[in-house]
């Protein structure tokens, strides 16, 4: 009788739960060491990579004057409006616009047939005026005799030295309308009461014109006026007395210097300027009237950067300063004075000396390190 017998089948060791199973050890911790390695790599590489490369500038103090060319002209610091003090017709006009004239210059001549027939009217009262003064006076004369002999009454005489009285006083009006009469014939004369020169006539030969109408404006000869139309903002940031240089637009080699005159209280409702005057004292010849130029301020002390140096803060103007020593890199603060062409002008936040990131701050971030590509001048 046959047995059959089974041979046993070999199964799998099962670790016990909780047990690690020693010959995959050394597989895992080269495992791990292999990623541990990787990663060191990598922030090597993440720590190389952040060595951003920038520019930098050296801060410098610079002489900053703001130049801003205005629509000004030069103008006379006094214009006279000259006039007849009497009216009539224009006769005669001797000057005309653009034309200098001296003190006294006779400018033009109105017709002065009713003035001279005032004059031989005058002339007729004061002499009828002057004939009753010599009678009374001779009146007077003998009631006077006549009083001291005892022949004439108090009464008479008192009546003479009346009449001599009137009469005196008759010669003294008639003596003012006289005068009165030989000014009023001198006015018919339109004489130039400065030296200057002509910028405006409104008559013509021929046409009546009226007591104390403008007939010429004459510039008097002496300083100047600047005179600019100056945006209101501009002036509100502007020091109260400012020393400024006019410059000619046609001949920059003519300028002078000169001080703020006058501001005009009210702004223009169409440009939304104000008129300013600055007085030019020992105007140069070459500047003259209806000249335009140009006006700088008096130069302050300011820092000039490039515009990429410029970033912001918590909305607040800022720059990147580099420490020399670690390469890192800090934000400060600053304060804009202007922006021009190219350029920031930073009055306060930075001193002399310290270097500042021009190009490349965009991507630094605070306390990273840099690398300079180029220094500033």
């Amino acid at each position: 009788m046959s047995r059959n017998v089974t041979s046993p089948v070999s199964q799998p060791s099962v670790p016990a739960p909780g047990l690690l199973s020693f010959p995959a050890a050394p597989a895992l911790f080269a495992c791990t060491a292999a990623l541990l390695l990787v990663g060191c790599q990598k922030q090597e590489a993440v720590d190389k990579k952040l060595q951003i490369m920038v520019r930098t500038e050296t801060v410098a103090m610079a002489d900053y004057a703001p130049r801003t060319s205005l629509t000004g002209v030069i103008a006379a610091r006094t214009l006279n409006n000259l006039s007849f003090r009497v009216g009539g017709r224009v006769a005669e006009r001797f000057v005309d616009v653009g034309q200098h004239v001296d003190q006294g210059t006779v400018l033009a001549r109105i017709d002065p047939q009713e003035q001279e027939s005032d004059l031989r009217s005058a002339q007729a009262d004061l002499d009828a005026a002057q004939a009753q003064l010599t009678q009374s006076a001779a009146a007077f004369e003998r009631q006077k005799t006549l009083l001291a002999q005892g022949f004439t009454t108090r009464r008479d005489y008192d009546a003479a030295d009346h009449a001599l009285k009137v009469a005196q006083g008759s010669v003294d009006a008639a003596q003012s309308a006289f005068s009165n009469a030989q000014q009023n014939l001198s006015f018919t004369e339109l004489k130039a009461g400065a030296a200057g020169v002509i910028t405006a006539r409104q008559v013509e030969t021929g046409q009546v014109v009226q007591a104390a109408q403008t007939v010429f404006t004459v510039a008097e000869d002496g300083d100047r006026d600047a005179v600019f139309n100056v945006q209101e903002t501009l002036i509100a940031k502007t020091p109260a007395s400012p020393a400024v240089t006019i410059t000619l637009l046609s001949d920059p080699q003519v300028r002078a210097t000169g001080k703020v005159r006058e501001i005009s209280p009210a702004v223009d409702p169409a440009s939304g300027s104000i008129r300013v005057k600055i007085a030019i004292p020992d105007t140069p010849a070459g500047m003259p009237l209806g000249a335009a130029g140009t006006v700088s301020a008096k130069p302050a002390k300011a820092i000039l950067l490039p515009w990429q140096a410029l970033t912001s803060s918590g909305g607040k103007p800022a720059v990147w300063i580099v420490d020399p020593s670690t390469k890192a890199v800090t934000m400060a603060l600053v304060e804009v004075l202007a922006f021009n062409s190219g350029t920031v002008v930073i009055a306060k936040g930075l001193d002399a000396g310290q270097s500042v990131v021009t190009a490349g701050g965009q991507l630094l971030s605070p306390g990273q390190t840099i690398e300079i590509s180029g220094a500033g001048q």
